[in-house]
């Protein structure tokens, strides 16, 4: 019995706020003043023309990244790829509480992503990688906390019901 997601990174309004940036900055370049030659842009070592690539690669490379969260009665592991490279698993044993919770990615973390969260609460550690509001909290006996956003709520919430009945685990609520 075992419950496995994997997550992207998926925020597709940047790519329009990108274009929008970079219809600016080309239109700039083409169009002022007769626009720049290409020996201008040479000389700028194709300055503009980075201005404009190089957000589209970041993005891109920043939606590959790959969050692999893996529960079963061992434990709970996952793997945020590229930056952990290796998997990273805590025993149930190590678990005050873990349940599913509304959260606001924006107001509570500042966004999506790897995040800490607001105003100075450093042992509050989130993975949030969709727009979505609910995810699985989980709270450690030392004090730590960390969240994980989900697709799956419906197949999550009947795992962890699931897992507390079968195993008789107290920290799932």
């Amino acid at each position: 019995m075992e419950f496995e997601e994997k997550q992207n990174l998926k925020l597709w309004w940047l790519y329009i706020i990108l274009g929008v940036d970079a219809t600016i900055v080309l239109s700039i370049v083409l169009f002022d003043k007769g626009g720049m030659s290409l020996q201008q842009l040479k000389d700028n070592y194709f300055g503009p023309l980075w201005a404009v690539i190089l957000p589209f690669i970041i993005i891109f490379l920043i939606q590959k990244n790959k969050l692999t969260l893996h529960i079963n009665q061992e434990g709970i592991s996952y793997r945020y790829f590229p930056f952990h490279t290796k998997t990273c698993l805590f025993t149930l044993k190590s678990l005050d509480k873990a349940y599913i919770r509304k959260y606001d990615a924006l107001s509570e973390y500042g966004g999506y992503g790897t995040r800490i969260r607001l105003w100075f609460k450093f042992r509050d550690k989130a993975y949030i990688l969709n727009d979505k509001n609910k995810g699985l909290q989980l709270e450690f006996k030392n004090g730590k906390k960390l969240l994980f956003s989900t697709n799956k709520l419906e197949a999550l919430e009947m795992f962890l019901i699931n897992l507390k009945i079968r195993y008789n685990i107290q920290a799932i609520e």
